[in-house]
């Protein structure tokens, strides 16, 4: 009996041994990781689809339901000779500023884009940083500042393109992710004003 379980310890332990082994032989190829399934150290044999983007004229595109909610909706429409964005040249404003936007059919800039959320920020004359008013130790310290409505498009939402792409017609990379809507008009349009504060403490 004692025989038996000694060797039956010993048939076990050449089993796990075995196993373990061909686990541990086992490879993941480099190629097989990324998105690209290409090599990881070298260009050359990578070969990106070709990117097409929308030729539809503005205010004719068809738009897409947001990515989520209160995503950054995408541009539907050609960009051609719009980009890019300065100081002097923004012809996004020229359909998309409120007021204009419905006669253009377009999607009107939200309210968001015309709040300053930025604290104003100086040093006084001890060299403390001073946020809205207030010496802080950090700057950091200050989660979300004060509102300041603006009349004029904010400084910090100007570059439209830094948020807003332009559609195209790509190869597509396998996603699961499933939006959650709270509402159903936030497929097509932004309450973020509302929610600009949530779970800010």
């Amino acid at each position: 009996m004692k025989l038996t379980s000694i060797t039956l310890g010993i048939a076990t332990a050449a089993a796990i041994f075995i196993a373990g082994c061909a686990t541990s032989q086992k490879t993941i190829s480099e190629e097989s990781l990324g998105l690209r399934k290409t090599d990881l150290y070298t260009e050359q044999s990578t070969v990106a689809s070709k990117t097409m983007y929308k030729q539809t004229p503005p205010g004719t595109g068809e738009k897409f339901e947001r990515s989520y909610e209160n995503a950054p909706p995408m541009i539907p429409h050609s960009v051609e000779g719009m980009l890019p964005i300065t100081i002097n040249n923004n012809m996004c404003t020229t359909c998309h500023l409120p007021g204009i936007a419905e006669s253009m059919n377009a999607t009107p800039i939200p309210k968001t884009h015309f709040t300053n959320y930025r604290p104003d920020t100086k040093l006084d004359k001890k060299g403390e940083i001073v946020k809205d008013g207030k010496v802080v130790e950090n700057t950091t310290d200050v989660t979300l500042a004060k509102e300041k409505k603006l009349d004029t498009l904010s400084g910090a939402r100007f570059n439209c393109s830094q948020c807003h792409a332009p559609q195209s017609n790509g190869q597509l990379v396998k996603n699961n992710f499933k939006p959650d809507f709270r509402e159903a008009g936030s497929k097509n349009s932004s309450d973020l004003i509302k929610k600009m504060d949530e779970g800010v403490k």
